[in-house]
């Protein structure tokens, strides 16, 4: 199946989505089925469509966290900062939200996770590289992300560009994806914030990647 129609299925999961009554858990639903579509979108080159598919999955990631959300529910708060900095949006809201709702301080990996991510779209590097020199000794995170998060955090170009290729390679030998959409979307993050600061590198041809 082809860019183009994987990404109408996407759009059709999401308007079937939107006749039904919409609990915290199918906002989710919606979110993923627009995040798809918009990564989709974006690898068929549709450039405008797929921003606006990527900023209705970050409305409906806050929406659904609004609804009722779980505890420690992080992973809304990073699929919306990820899906604004993928529309090439203002990602400091969802930024902002994750950092109000308690990341900083979250145990988790993923609430680290939320909060170094929170921290770098804020330009707030050196918060975010004590939260990232965390993450990389935990065993329970990928390693190649904390080390790529952590040189984007310290402007150390050389390095960055080893673990973001890392982070590639890891997506290139993955079989699960969200909606099964086969983009390597963190190396595109990954990529996006190190543009912000000048870093971001020339990455080997694949096709995970735009």
């Amino acid at each position: 199946m082809g860019w183009r129609e994987q990404a109408g299925e996407a759009v059709a999961r999401y308007e079937g989505g939107e006749a039904r009554g919409l609990d915290q858990r199918q906002l989710t639903q919606l979110g993923n089925a627009a995040w798809a579509a918009g990564l989709c979108l974006m690898m068929d080159g549709r450039g405008d469509e797929s921003a606006a598919w990527l900023r209705r999955a970050a409305e409906r990631y806050r929406e659904s966290w609004d609804a009722g959300a779980p505890p420690d529910s992080w992973g809304r708060p990073i699929a919306a900062m990820k899906a604004l900095l993928l529309a090439s949006d203002d990602a400091s809201s969802a930024a902002r939200w994750a950092l109000e709702a308690g990341a900083a301080g979250a145990a988790s990996p993923i609430g680290m996770y939320a909060a170094v991510l929170a921290h770098l779209v804020l330009g707030e590097d050196v918060e975010a590289r004590i939260a990232a020199e965390s993450l990389a000794e935990r065993a329970d995170f990928p390693h190649d992300v904390a080390a790529a998060l952590l040189m984007i955090a310290g402007l150390d170009r050389v390095e960055y560009a080893v673990a973001v290729e890392d982070v590639l390679d890891s997506f290139e030998r993955r079989e699960d994806f969200l909606e099964d959409v086969r983009v390597a979307d963190t190396v595109l993050v990954l990529q996006a914030l190190a543009a912000a600061r000048d870093m971001a590198v020339e990455l080997p041809a694949s096709e995970l990647l735009p």
